[in-house]
């Protein structure tokens, strides 16, 4: 699979990173990540079994999106057995659109029928409502890079049941989650590193990691 490489001002300090192809497995048609002062991540909430269709369709009209999907445990109907099968992280599609672009899918299209906006709850607007959740690239990067791997190890979890351990950022030195920026927390009793976007109500932690391969992530801005 192509990659289309970051190469934006919110990328600054951290390693090199290359977000996925989006590619519509309906048309064949894809679309390469292209940061953008114009665009942001908008959050969208798709109704269930329809967010492929929908990000098929999006980028069908060359929108960038990023359908993150994690592995579960479902039980088959007819056999009784628990079978694994990735699904979309909390039925949600960024789309790395125009606050206008975006409007269009929530409201003036076919797939509006299927599309809400993800809304932000720890902001209110000039009208007292919580506006649409927008995630900037800099947000964005550990969450893709942990979720395109599509490890089986790794974890949708409630934000609300991960004890951190402090509020330090890390970085994963070694194994398969290298590169990974988070904070530890202890999940399913072991130490294993969180990537959260504030804002929603699940995160995605990496198995487990031991303390050797991580490194404390200094803030740039805070050096004197």
């Amino acid at each position: 699979m192509d990659n289309a490489n970051i190469n934006d001002k919110n990328s600054k300090g951290l390693a090199p990173f290359a977000f996925p192809e989006a590619k519509s497995s309906q048309t064949g048609v894809s679309v390469r990540y292209a940061p953008c002062k114009e665009r942001v991540w908008y959050v969208l909430r798709i109704k269930y079994g329809k967010a492929q269709a929908v990000a098929d369709t999006i980028i069908g009209d060359g929108t960038y999106v990023y359908l993150a999907k994690v592995w579960k445990d479902v039980r088959n109907k007819e056999t009784g057995k628990k079978q694994r099968k990735l699904f979309p992280f909390m039925n949600l599609l960024f789309v790395y659109a125009t606050a206008q672009e975006t409007e269009k899918y929530v409201k003036d299209s076919k797939e509006s029928e299927y599309t809400t906006y993800y809304y932000n709850h720890f902001l209110t607007d000039a009208n007292g409502q919580n506006p649409p959740l927008t995630v900037s690239s800099k947000d964005m990067e550990p969450f893709v890079r942990l979720t395109a791997l599509q490890d089986e190890h790794v974890m949708e979890v409630d934000v609300k049941k991960c004890r951190f351990l402090s509020d330090d950022m890390v970085r994963v030195t070694f194994g398969p989650f290298e590169g990974v920026t988070g904070r530890v927390a202890r999940v399913a009793r072991q130490n294993r590193v969180v990537v959260y976007i504030k804002g929603l109500e699940s995160c995605i932690t990496t198995a487990y990691i031991p303390s050797y391969y991580l490194e404390k992530v200094v803030d740039e801005q805070s050096k004197t």
